[in-house]
């Protein structure tokens, strides 16, 4: 069995534990704000930065111990973050849908559930918990689940980032008709993380739509090296979360000092 394999089993385990009347989640998407279009926050002139929260990763274990979720986010959305990423996977990254009713009070930029979504469900959660976006692995699921979690994001009013992780998967997702596409450096069955995946991939993917660089983004060289393959935005968390100043490294990966 892969980690994300592994993963996906967990993820359908604890939502099985969690799970309630669909009515309960679609009465309480009628009383919150519908919500925000990223695409604009995302396709914007330089780098847009998603600023993720995350506490631990199967890959590196403990990250940060993040007391305070709302504050981490404020402290995004002002020194330049353009949408923050809530992880509420619980098993290998210590997050919650708490995590995200809290940051979504918190900031007026979009943010998005980083979740590993495999039942429809988690979309009316994510609606209903104030996501504005929400995660799609292409090697999560099948080309029909692809399908209809996308019209079904769409139904909810919110955006879908479609992840891909080789030029097949990316081929999948041209299929669909995404605005979004991520790609991710990390290989899912080694873990291990190769940026030359943006050179190879992001050049492929059409200019009209947002294109995202995922994992791997450390400094400001990495962000450029995605940019310099076209990738429109990066999605950060490691890096952020490590460091005793989340607000001073976003600064430095914006070329901001």
């Amino acid at each position: 069995m892969s980690v994300l394999e592994e993963i996906i089993l967990g993820v359908r385990e604890d939502l099985s534990a969690r799970k309630k009347t669909r009515q309960e989640l679609e009465e309480k998407i009628l009383e919150i704000a519908p919500a925000q279009n990223p695409i604009p926050f995302l396709k914007r002139e330089g780098m847009a930065v998603i600023a993720e929260i995350k506490r631990s990763s199967p890959s590196k274990g403990l990250l940060a111990n993040i007391p305070n979720p709302a504050d981490l986010a404020k402290t995004y959305q002002a020194t330049g973050a353009s949408v923050v990423s809530v992880l509420t996977e619980a098993r290998r990254f210590g997050g919650s849908l708490e995590d995200l009713a809290a940051v979504r009070k918190a900031v007026s930029i979009p943010v998005l559930r980083k979740d590993f979504m495999v039942d429809e469900y988690q979309f009316y959660e994510a609606r209903a918990y104030g996501a504005d976006m929400v995660l799609l692995i292409v090697a999560a699921l099948e080309q029909t689940q692809l399908v209809e979690f996308m019209a079904l994001s769409a139904r909810l009013g919110m955006r879908a980032l479609i992840e891909v992780h080789t030029m097949e998967e990316l081929e999948r997702a041209l299929e669909i008709s995404p605005e979004i596409i991520g790609v991710n450096s990390r290989n899912l069955k080694t873990l291990d993380v190769d940026r030359e995946v943006f050179s190879h991939l992001i050049p492929h993917i059409p200019e009209e739509l947002v294109r995202i660089a995922e994992s791997g983004i450390g400094t400001r060289d990495d962000l450029l090296f995605a940019q310099g393959y076209g990738a429109d935005a990066v999605l950060v968390g490691e890096a952020l979360v490590r460091g005793t100043n989340p607000g001073a490294t976003l600064r430095a990966l914006l070329g901001q000092g």
